[in-house]
């Protein structure tokens, strides 16, 4: 393997609790993996190369453990990551598991689940602190419907506008440092969520109480599920200042939320992907919210643990060698280049007004001009495919 595709700490690479330990349980069949205790799961991901280790509450403690189970297993699983080389960067917590759920968590109509969702959130926050993380993900996979009689929508808004204005002041008060990443689903499990892409979120962070603290964490596969361009939701948040974490998997656009090996299904997208995120320099966590085939025992988990991260530094570097291709930049730079002399728009002004309205632009010769984008698509598919 060439050192270039061996994953290192600076690589950031992480990886559910959730996700190792998936048992590979579907609606049509039962687990076909035995229990992997978290402690052995952070084993798993050491040896693989992974530098981080992500959780829900309950994919670590029990929802029913009592306080000397907890610690017990909280101290435990500590010493696995030390001894493993592991973080914990993110945290989040389960409101879509538990029956008490079946209605949403933060948007419910029973205020008592409501507030027994913001108890446990808070909990969830605790612990995460305890073991380290600064990001803290809110996805909102109950809070939705199936019958839109059960509640106005503008309402859930509300309620949940409430929620996460509370929790951002309890980090404040705990002194936590806690940045709030909210990830957006369209649908499933319920018939459809109110925050179903990350635009919505992106919409909704304004109105908060404390919009400094809230992000986005945008996910491959649920902005996929929304027949959208993954890439573009990114920039979007990048752009904003609002891209607090991601979650890299790979989808089949029109199907149920598969949670692909990265690249696995639309190796171009991901390209474009890794491109993006290494050119702008983000330096956060390389989160893999994936799952391995149901076929696979625990060395395919390993395999597909792997596959995750190979698959990123492959792109990484065909990304450089995209930008560094002379003749894909010589397309691309004529692409900016105009035809036609013309003012560049800028700021406004009384003096630029009047400069873009008397410009003498032939629209008739701008138009004729062809672009080479096929030239270029397939420059791209000869790099990604290593003729290149």
């Amino acid at each position: 393997m060439s050192d270039s595709y061996t994953p290192r700490p600076e690589h950031k690479f992480s990886f559910g609790l959730w996700t190792v330990a998936n048992r590979g349980r579907d609606p049509f069949g039962t687990e076909v993996r035995p229990v992997l205790d978290p402690v052995d799961a952070a084993a798993m991901l050491g040896d693989v190369g992974a530098w981080g280790v992500n959780l829900h509450d309950n994919d670590l403690v029990p929802i029913d453990a009592t306080p000397s189970e907890r610690d017990t297993i909280v101290r435990n699983f500590k010493k696995a990551c030390e001894q493993h080389g592991l973080v914990v960067p993110m945290a989040t917590v389960s409101l879509f598991t538990d029956p008490v759920f079946k209605d949403g968590a933060f948007t419910a109509n029973d205020p008592a689940v409501r507030a027994y969702a913001v108890q446990k959130t808070m909990r969830a926050m605790d612990l995460g602190a305890e073991l380290g993380a600064k990001t803290f993900v809110l996805w909102g996979g109950r809070e939705g419907t199936e019958t839109d009689a059960c509640r106005r929508a503008d309402d859930a808004v509300k309620r949940l506008r409430s929620a996460i204005d509370f929790l951002c002041e309890y980090s404040i008060d705990r002194k936590y440092g806690y940045r709030f990443a909210l990830e957006a689903k369209p649908n499933e499990p319920r018939g459809d969520i109110y925050m179903a892409t990350t635009g919505n979120y992106l919409g909704l962070i304004p109105t908060l109480a404390h919009p400094e603290l809230v992000g986005v964490n945008p996910e491959v596969a649920h902005e996929t599920m929304a027949g959208l361009n993954f890439t573009h939701a990114v920039a979007q948040a990048w752009e904003a200042g609002k891209l607090f974490h991601i979650d890299l998997n790979d989808q089949v656009i029109g199907r149920y939320d598969q949670d692909f090996r990265f690249g696995a299904a639309n190796p171009k997208n991901a390209f474009f992907l890794v491109k993006f995120l290494e050119d702008v320099g983000y330096d956060g966590p390389r989160h893999f919210d994936a799952h391995a085939y149901r076929t696979e025992d625990y060395e395919g988990v390993k395999d597909f643990a792997r596959g995750c991260m190979r698959t990123y530094l492959i792109l990484k570097e065909k990304a450089k060698r995209w930008n560094a291709d002379k003749e894909i930049q010589a397309i691309v730079q004529a692409a900016h280049e105009s035809v036609d002399p013309a003012p560049a728009v800028g700021t406004y002004s009384a003096a630029q007004r009047d400069t873009v309205l008397n410009a003498s632009l032939d629209r008739t010769k701008i138009a004729a001009r062809g672009l080479a984008y096929e030239k270029l698509d397939q420059l791209t598919i000869e790099v990604l495919l290593g003729v290149r």
